[in-house]
């Protein structure tokens, strides 16, 4: 079973101190890691074992800009709105026990396949297949104006953790608050520029790959055997088991799926162009925006995906923060293997956020 450590600490408590001369204080609640156990405003969320639901029963359709969108939906139509967001190479499935978690305490939860996963499809056959991290935010933006949600908790891990600060970064008022695993993840093609250390750059192996020909190709054929490797190394003590994978790797057989992720990587590094169309979206991310909007950022104990020290990116979070350390053999999957605390910090933001 997963256990939750937490620092938490309010942007004006934080100055409070600050102007008390209280600075190493504040800067060691901040980042210390494991010093308090985390408390929810509104209850704990019940203990399950990971693993306890396998579907979300039907699917919902809708066409949002430039696509439609496959999405999984659950609880009150009424209740307060929770966009849950997967990355590389999962799917909706990684919510697959969040979902019901959060739907039973009042929550309206959207669980959409993002471009170039399971049902999800663009509406043009001449539309770019295109990866780029503004233009999968401002999918999310369409979405919810199909859906006619006004604001939303943005929550998710690799890609959607990045959706998820760019939506709070770039459409603040579309974002009551937000959960990231692994924190802030905006990034540019010009800052991907600098090298990073040997061992470092070995963990983004399959990033090097995919900007070869013979990658692309190798995806195309394998790319199921590929993302099974990627889960073992990213989550090394998630012992998932066939079924559980089968269930999300459904989802790459969208004919979109191999184009989407070359672009998407390949453009990260300079290798593939965007769009002009989100060129104004692109320049004010390259600016490094701090995150006002109440924020959790989440990371497993045992997270064998590249990400950066709490301590780095904190700085990034202006308002009401949270930062909780998943500790039992938790991997990057983190929502999938530890949907309790996963969904414990949805609806803890969500108190902060009142």
């Amino acid at each position: 079973m997963s256990t939750i450590t937490s620092s938490e600490e309010s942007s004006h408590v934080r100055q409070r101190r600050l102007r008390n001369g209280a600075i190493a204080l504040a800067v060691a609640a901040i980042v210390a890691i494991g010093s308090v156990k985390a408390q929810s405003s509104e209850g704990r969320v019940p203990q399950i074992k990971p693993g306890r639901n396998t579907s979300f029963g039907p699917l919902k359709q809708i066409d949002a800009g430039l696509l439609n969108v496959g999405y999984a939906e659950a609880g009150p139509a009424d209740g307060p709105a929770v966009v849950l967001l997967h990355g590389w190479p999962y799917d909706i499935h990684s919510y697959v026990d969040v979902t019901p978690l959060l739907a039973s305490a009042g929550y309206r939860v959207i669980v959409p396949y993002l471009r170039g996963y399971g049902t999800t499809h663009f509406l043009s056959s001449e539309t770019l297949r295109n990866g780029q991290q503004s233009a999968v935010a401002l999918d999310i933006v369409n979405l919810m104006d199909a859906l006619k949600i006004e604001k939303a908790t943005i929550a998710g891990f690799d890609w959607g953790a990045r959706t998820a600060g760019i939506m709070a970064a770039l459409w603040p008022e579309r974002c009551k608050a937000i959960v990231s695993v692994s924190g802030y993840l905006i990034g540019t093609p010009e800052s991907n520029k600098k090298p990073l250390p040997p061992k470092a750059e070995l963990a983004w192996w399959y990033q090097f790959y995919f900007a070869t020909e013979r990658g692309r190709a190798g995806y195309e054929e394998y790319r199921h055997d590929f993302a099974k490797l990627i889960w073992q190394t990213a989550s090394p003590k998630w012992n998932f088991d066939d079924a559980t994978f089968n269930r999300s790797a459904a989802s790459f057989d969208n004919p979109d799926h191999v184009a989407i992720v070359m672009h998407n990587y390949r453009w990260r590094i300079g290798l593939a162009e965007g769009e002009s169309r989100y060129d104004d979206l692109e320049k004010r991310l390259a600016e490094g925006p701090v995150i006002a909007v109440p924020a959790i950022t989440l990371e497993g104990d045992s997270n064998g995906a590249p990400h950066a020290d709490a301590a780095s990116y904190r700085k990034k979070f202006s308002g009401k923060y949270a930062y909780r350390l998943i500790t039992g053999g938790v991997g990057h999957n983190l929502p999938q293997e530890a949907p309790q605390a996963f969904a414990q910090a949805v609806i803890d933001v969500c108190g902060f956020a009142r």
